[in-house]
């Protein structure tokens, strides 16, 4: 008797880690989370400008998102889920922050959260132009309210579609259009201010 052919068992689709880790499976959401974990960290990032607030509101994330995972039901994506757990952790601890004094001076130490420093050496004009350009530009993301710097992250460095982004930060496509505007409208208003300023 002729033994019938063994079909290779493919890689699990979404829906299918998504049942089992709402069964219990750690493993499951591990893998669910981990598809996205690096985008994760970057937006985390762009929104609270220091590497360590990213790292520690990743795990919260992560950790809300597993306690909450029975919850999900399947009305959106996975990502946009997850996504939408982030932004709402960034904008409390943006609104923690805002409530403390501040303890350290505004200014330099927030500024790289666009861009990886460049290398000490003399730069050229042009190189010297760029840099501070993404440094006007970190430091205008980093000024914006957290709803408007969500729309910026999400829309123009993330790359999400408008539906997405709205979808996620919990608004209608009118009022994310709107709101990303008005974020743009800023960002440039600052920019040019610095470009002004920094060619004076």
């Amino acid at each position: 008797m002729t033994p019938e052919p063994v079909t290779p068992a493919g890689p699990e689709t979404e829906a299918e880690l998504i049942a089992r880790a709402q069964a219990g499976d750690m493993d499951a959401f591990e893998d669910l989370v981990m598809a996205h974990a690096d985008r994760l960290f970057a937006v985390l990032l762009r929104m609270t400008g220091s590497p360590d607030e990213a790292g520690d509101l990743a795990q919260e994330v992560l950790l809300r998102a597993w306690r909450g995972i029975g919850r999900f039901r399947g009305g959106s994506s996975f990502f946009t889920w997850l996504y939408r757990i982030a932004m709402n952790e960034a904008t409390r601890s943006r609104q923690r922050a805002a409530r403390r004094p501040p303890s350290v001076p505004l200014g330099e130490p927030g500024a790289s959260a666009l861009d990886v420093p460049a290398p000490a050496r003399d730069e050229p004009g042009p190189q010297a132009e760029q840099r501070e350009l993404r440094d006007a530009l970190a430091r205008a993301l980093a000024s914006l309210p957290p709803a408007y710097r969500a729309a910026i992250v999400l829309r123009d460095i993330e790359g999400l579609s408008t539906r997405e982004a709205a979808e996620i930060t919990g608004v209608s496509e009118a009022a994310f259009k709107s709101r990303l505007h008005q974020a743009r409208l800023k960002v440039r208003a600052a920019v040019g201010d610095a470009v002004l300023l920094g060619a004076g």
